[in-house]
């Protein structure tokens, strides 16, 4: 596993952005196969996506042969709702970037048949050609998409039940009304995403900073999910200084003295 540390979160989420737009690049370089990436929603990649559409407006990358399927989508809630993660990507990203609406791929939590639905999505990752980068963030509780603690480390995309921790963590966006939040949420697996040729997580903040020590020091456990990471070949953890304030001391420096090594 890789572990980037910058001072701040704009320092963090401009590397996550500059990363993923050099994979597309290079795989644009060498092949006419599209880039298939998976996206997240939440605070956490706002400013990554910001930087992601300066470049793309500055003719740095381009969508136009991207395609994307996005983490996870909550259950019952209309695609025009603001707080639907349909409505956040197009808000935050897709109106601002040229990449293709045929390519995009958001799960559909109002389908008449979910289980279907859920099992057509793994199969639409398949015939892109599986995922060459998973972007996605972390919960405070160490879940990545909507892999709560205990989730299997091999599941795939279904439907998922959430917590009342997690649902109080997104009230923010309700109107910080608990029973606002969607109970259900459709989302992949763990294994959805640790089967993508690479994964980046991006943790902002103090308060993740227990769940990003638990995912780089912890044990590789369903306890948790992103300490699955662990046994992936092409792992990535990008996060700002708070978010790694509970790594120990020499985890810290071990991390600083590769970045430097590496002129990262």
């Amino acid at each position: 596993m890789k572990v980037i540390i910058r001072n701040d979160s704009k320092g963090a989420s401009v590397w996550a952005a500059h990363y993923i737009a050099r994979k597309i690049n290079e795989k644009a370089a060498v092949s006419d196969k599209p880039f298939v990436i998976g996206l997240c929603t939440g605070s956490t990649p706002i400013e990554t996506y910001e930087e992601l559409i300066r470049m793309v407006k500055a003719g740095e990358v381009s969508f136009k042969n991207v395609i994307s399927f996005n983490m996870d989508e909550y259950v019952g809630l209309p695609v025009e709702h603001p707080e639907s993660y349909h409505s956040f990507m197009y808000k935050y990203l897709f109106n601002h970037i040229d990449e293709p609406e045929e390519n995009i791929h958001i799960l559909n939590g109002n389908a008449p048949d979910l289980k279907a639905e859920c099992e057509n999505y793994e199969k639409a990752i398949v015939e892109a050609g599986g995922i060459d980068l998973f972007f996605g963030g972390i919960g405070e509780d160490g879940h990545i998409a909507f892999n709560e603690p205990f989730s299997s480390l091999q599941s795939r995309t279904r439907v998922m039940t959430l917590t009342y921790d997690t649902r109080v963590v997104n009230s923010r966006f309700f109107d910080n009304d608990v029973n606002k939040v969607p109970k259900q949420a459709l989302s992949v697996g763990v294994a959805t995403v640790l089967s993508a040729q690479e994964v980046l997580i991006l943790a902002l903040g103090s308060k993740k900073a227990r769940a990003v020590a638990e995912s780089i020091e912890g044990p590789y456990s369903h306890y948790c999910t992103v300490s699955s990471l662990q046994a992936h070949p092409a792992g990535i953890i990008v996060c700002d200084d708070l978010a790694a304030g509970e790594l120990k001391v020499n985890s810290y420096r071990y991390f600083k003295a590769v970045e430097e090594a590496e002129g990262e």
